[in-house]
């Protein structure tokens, strides 16, 4: 080997070196407190913050509202114990995680005041789910609750937006031994797929765009008890305040999924005219929504399919599964989906005044013009137009055949 060649192997070998270096910033995972969820509550000191307080160690705010950070991995010790605010997932040594929250009425002054009080800084790059109390919802709106939030760039836009039915520390809370609520929530979202009874997942990012566009919108509602946690209908939005105002329940959101054409898995259960139980298993669903403008009246159509399997039938083996048979099935689906969607129109049109099934979108595509005369005082001119609809349901096949 000629020298030329000895020296460039040794300046690409130098070069290599210093490519490989890492990076000169960075941190030990073990001394961050990596923060995956963040509930938001009604404001209730804790004890730890009251007996502070009485030591001097408060300083000057309104208690507005009650943040809680949920922590991964704990800090050795500190799991177990309820003390200073935080609550760890379960009470063996196998918790997961640590919840610690603090009052205040601003969130970026409660983020720094965690600072004072850990020895480890709050990283919120990994932050997977925001948990919203529907009790501070009705309070404030959305935009000033998440102001901070849709601010810091340290926190990713997808992160899962939901709304708790109680206290979000519950949500984020739980009993089972090595579990993390922040990590659960998110994967609920995944099942999808399995359920029509949960709503798309609504980001940040998404969060933001529809608070712009003044509509009203849902938030997947978590309900909770004894440390066990479901996605149960959907916490209503409204438009101009950015508001809670209402829920819809499970039997809504399956209404609702029909009229979006959003239903892509699940089952719709209803009764024979024997009486006997028979289920529908949904494998794909459409929905168009038509506006219809005449004489500057608005009205809307809707035509929605789906097509699925007659999955379950108790009267088997007695009525065998014929083709009339099933036309006859397909009647019994169209008619319980039709009692589901006409709940859900009822209440958006007259208990709660809100479009949430994007009838609005569509006007604003199909008329613009007509659109911006109206789109300000759109939910309640929506309260009052005829909407009529047509459902077709489809049974492609009986499944399996035990004969």
């Amino acid at each position: 080997m000629n020298r030329r060649v000895r020296q460039w192997l040794s300046i690409a070998a130098a070069m290599l070196l210093v490519l490989n270096t890492g990076c000169w910033s960075s941190q030990e995972i073990e001394d961050l407190s990596i923060v995956v969820g963040l509930g938001l509550d009604v404001a209730s000191e804790s004890r730890f913050e009251r007996d502070i307080a009485t030591q001097g160690g408060s300083y000057p705010k309104r208690n507005v509202l009650t943040a809680t950070v949920q922590i991964v991995p704990p800090i050795s010790g500190r799991g177990q114990r309820q003390g200073q605010g935080g609550s760890g997932g379960s009470q063996g040594s196998s918790s997961a995680y640590l919840n610690e929250k603090l009052t205040g009425d601003s969130l970026i002054q409660i983020f720094r005041q965690f600072s004072v009080r850990r020895d480890r800084p709050l990283i919120g790059d990994h932050l997977k789910v925001i948990v919203v109390a529907s009790e501070l919802a009705k309070k404030y709106s959305l935009e000033q609750i998440f102001d901070f939030i849709l601010r810091d760039n340290a926190i990713r836009p997808s992160c899962l937006v939901v709304v708790s039915h109680r206290a979000a520390i519950e949500a984020l809370s739980s009993t089972e031994p090595g579990e993390v609520p922040a990590f659960y929530l998110t994967g609920l979202v995944d099942n999808r797929s399995r359920s029509n009874k949960i709503l798309p997942p609504v980001t940040l990012i998404k969060l933001d765009s529809t608070m712009q566009s003044g509509t009203s919108f849902l938030l997947q509602n978590v309900v909770t008890s004894q440390g066990e946690h479901k996605f149960s209908g959907a916490a209503i939005i409204k438009g101009s305040s950015k508001k809670w105002i209402g829920e819809l329940t499970q039997f809504d959101v399956e209404g609702l999924s029909w009229i979006r054409g959003e239903a892509r898995g699940g089952a719709l259960k209803a009764y024979a005219p024997g009486g006997y139980t028979v289920s529908y298993e949904i494998e794909d669903s459409s929905s168009k929504i038509i506006p219809k403008v005449k004489d500057g009246e608005v009205s809307f159509h809707i035509k929605m399919e789906s097509e699925g399997r007659l999955i379950e039938d108790w009267s088997f083996p007695e009525i065998p599964s014929t083709e009339a048979y099933l036309k006859e099935m397909e009647k019994v689906f169209e008619k319980q989906a039709s009692k589901q969607i006409d709940q859900v129109l009822h209440k958006m049109q007259h208990v709660y005044h809100a479009d949430v099934g994007g009838f609005g979108e569509q006007l604003r595509i199909k008329h613009p013009k007509l659109w911006k005369k109206i789109k300000d005082q759109w939910d309640d001119t929506f309260s009052r137009i005829p909407i009529t609809y047509e459902f077709k349901i489809k049974i492609t096949d009986a499944g399996s055949s035990t004969d």
